[in-house]
């Protein structure tokens, strides 16, 4: 589930029209006020260009008191963390410390086996460009109830899950597919990720992260919560209907224990560090010239749209083509792309899960429209917004 079952019919912005004389970025500012139309509390956005850095917010965060979003607000990233966790493992690539064509078993002997799962046949690659065919947790039904919808939400709220609790619950299902056969989003592959880095440095992955891209890119605002419930100030509330339609009441879900998440997806960011991160990656900052060409290489998942490692393409209608990934988790949903150069880059942060398209702004940015077609969207999964 994207968040909530809602977010299965998330309705498309209503389309901003660029006229004569409008200033820079005034399309996209449309298109975000367009969202909060549709129903999402509150929008903020930061895009950065040759021409500078522009910042806008529309709607509230908080709705209790009707507090505006801020361009600094903190937001968790969903999904997002998987560039993150694919950029830290291909840094250990390109240091001789493993081999993306190492299996999961050679790391996490024993972990990945069952039902038909078989970590043996299983490459660190698959798992990073979702051709693996492990079964995706969060698509497990007892799960979603258990965390998604009202009831199981309110009371598991608080939980801690341990990854290879994660996995395991993965393993009571078959596999989607033989490995390398098809493509289909699992969180199980980015669980099992984040466990081959803890294998491979002896620490916790999010030191990894920390000690990798976080303190070099100096990324304030960024930060992996483990088991933390609450989202650093300065700060939105976040909202879900926590339900199978995206009618009836409004839930705050600000706090959530992210464990649940773990690897797959529990970071949090704003989107001036968002911004920066995928620009220094784009731009040969992060990986070496190999490891990065492995990174951008690609599966088609749509027609104008292909998944790396860790790391999505995806072609707007006017021709430009962005790369950086989406993300989806209670309360948030969240996109942050930038073009190949790494030179044109764009964030943003919905504080609601089930209304709103994200695509709609980001066609806005780049194509100067905001007549979005409808993305390549895997909503039903958790934690992914691509």
């Amino acid at each position: 589930m994207a968040v909530t079952a809602a977010a299965l019919s998330v309705a498309l912005a209503a389309p901003a029209v660029a006229a004569p004389g409008q200033t820079d970025h005034e399309v996209t500012r449309k298109a975000i006020e367009a969202a909060v139309g549709d129903g999402v509390p509150g929008v903020t956005a930061t895009a950065r260009d040759g021409r500078g850095v522009w910042s806008a917010t529309a709607g509230v965060g908080n709705i209790a008191t009707g507090k505006a979003r801020s361009a600094d607000d903190r937001y968790r990233v969903g999904s997002i963390t998987k560039t993150f966790v694919a950029t830290v493992l291909l840094q250990l690539e390109a240091e001789g410390r493993l081999s993306l064509d190492d299996t999961v078993e050679k790391w996490l002997p024993g972990v990945v086996r069952g039902n038909g799962h078989d970590g043996g046949r299983v490459t660190l690659r698959q798992l990073l460009n979702h051709t693996s065919g492990i079964f995706n947790y969060t698509a497990d039904e007892d799960f979603g109830r258990t965390y998604f919808l009202k009831d199981g939400f309110f009371e598991h709220r608080y939980d801690t899950k341990k990854p290879r609790e994660l996995v395991e619950l993965a393993m009571t299902h078959k596999p989607d597919f033989e490995p390398g056969t098809s493509w289909n989003y699992s969180n199980t592959n980015y669980v099992l990720a984040g466990m081959v880095i803890e294998k491979a440095t002896g620490r916790p992955y999010g030191d990894a992260i920390r000690e990798r891209i976080i303190e070099p890119l100096h990324l304030t605002a960024t930060s992996v919560p483990g088991t933390r419930v609450t989202v650093p100030q300065p700060s939105s509330r976040a909202y879900s209907k926590l339900a199978e339609t995206a009618t009836g009441p409004t839930y705050d879900v600000t706090k959530i224990n992210p464990s649940i998440a773990y690897s797959a997806g529990e970071m949090i960011s704003n989107s001036t560090d968002l911004n920066r991160f995928y620009s220094a990656l784009l731009r040969g900052r992060l990986l070496p010239r190999e490891q990065l060409a492995e990174m951008t290489t690609t599966v088609p998942v749509g027609e104008a749209a292909g998944y790396g490692l860790g790391l999505m393409s995806t072609e707007l209608s006017c021709g430009v083509t962005v790369w950086g990934h989406g993300g989806g988790i209670h309360g948030s949903i969240s996109e942050a792309v930038t073009t190949r150069d790494g030179r044109h880059n764009l964030a943003l942060n919905f504080n609601g899960d089930w209304s709103g398209n994200t695509a709609a702004v980001v066609e806005a940015e780049y194509c100067g429209t905001g007549e979005a077609i409808e993305p390549t969207r895997i909503r039903s999964t958790l934690f992914m917004r691509p």
